[in-house]
């Protein structure tokens, strides 16, 4: 019986999660087509696509960290390696 408790925690704040990163990706687009010299890289959107699929798949542990871990890693890379 606690275990559903639990899973009803986790889905909420996987749904939470979710919820954020797509008010963020919309205000990033469209506060984007203000300024061009701040568009998302294709990286950025892989990054981005990593991060959120380590988010959906939270239930396996190991895949979820490592999902989150390439999509921040790259998202790193990314600003290190974009011109100023």
């Amino acid at each position: 019986m606690g275990g559903e408790t639990d899973m009803n925690a986790n889905t909420l704040f996987i749904l939470a999660a979710v919820v954020i990163l797509i008010v963020l990706a919309i205000l990033a687009f469209v506060l984007g087509r203000r300024e061009a010299h701040n568009r998302l890289t294709p990286l950025t959107g892989l990054a981005f696509a990593f991060v959120l699929a380590g988010i959906l798949f939270g239930a396996d542990r190991l895949i979820a960290y490592s999902l989150m871990g390439i999509g921040v890693i790259m998202a790193i890379y990314d600003i290190i390696r974009r011109p100023k």
